[in-house]
């Protein structure tokens, strides 16, 4: 599973960092650390690693800021580690662009068990983040910049909240979404509504980009979750 992949531990307490590594060595990860945010972006960009395991409280920035700093670049998966326990601040730290969270005190192996499981539900997505996702040959074609959409080359008009959920859904295609993570990640904590909300997001969504609503090929329903996307991306499939 791990195939030498690098992880990037970010905590300023060097006994966990201590840990953390003798463990995820023994899983056969590469690791490298930092502890300070501003060391973690240099890391980063020198590393390129395939996971970050994030604490979000460190000596010199919020955690939350290097979350934020490694998103305008990349979809690399996150973990928090944090010591708060309130849903607001976990809402928030997956708002912003984490994949997962672990809070304070944990064991490292699930903390390992966490990195394994990450990354395979994330495993196509390590690469930075496009300004446009085209999808099934062209055919549904999502321009993060201008927030737009368009099929065969058609604008189609979306309010704010659908771009959000569709793009969100797109960017982690092999993700299944439970209602709660959409609100968390494509309409932020500060979001008043309930979860049901997104079943009409969904809905109306189904009625712009799909042949057959009824039918749809790209939000797909995962029974006993919630929703995930089914677009195949265009570099994805083969030539010729």
């Amino acid at each position: 599973m791990a195939q030498g992949k690098t992880i990037l531990v970010v905590d300023d307490e060097f006994k966990i960092v201590d840990v953390l590594k003798s463990y995820l060595e023994k899983a056969g990860y590469v690791v490298v650390s930092a502890g300070s945010g501003s060391e973690a972006l240099k890391m980063f960009d020198k590393h390129s690693p395939a996971l970050v395991v994030l604490d979000l409280m460190l000596p010199d920035m919020a955690g939350e800021d290097v979350c934020r700093a490694i998103r305008q670049k990349s979809r690399v998966p996150i973990i928090m580690l944090t010591a708060k326990i309130e849903e607001e601040s976990i809402l928030k730290g997956l708002e912003i662009g984490a994949d997962d969270y672990v809070t304070k005190p944990f064991s490292p192996r699930q903390i390992v068990a966490r990195v394994n499981a990450v990354l395979r539900r994330t495993s196509s997505e390590v690469f930075p983040v496009a300004d446009e996702l085209s999808f099934n040959g062209g055919e549904l074609v999502i321009d993060n910049l201008r927030h737009e959409v368009r099929k065969n080359g058609q604008k189609i008009s979306l309010t704010p909240n659908e771009f959000k959920i569709l793009f969100t859904l797109a960017k982690y295609p092999t993700k299944a979404f439970t209602r709660d993570e959409i609100i968390a990640m494509a309409l932020g904590y500060g979001f008043e509504g309930y979860d049901r909300v997104i079943d009409t997001h969904i809905k109306n969504l189904r009625q712009k980009i799909e042949k057959d609503p009824k039918s749809p090929e790209y939000i797909l329903t995962v029974h006993g979750v919630g929703y995930k996307f089914g677009g195949t991306e265009r570099e994805d499939e083969p030539e010729g």
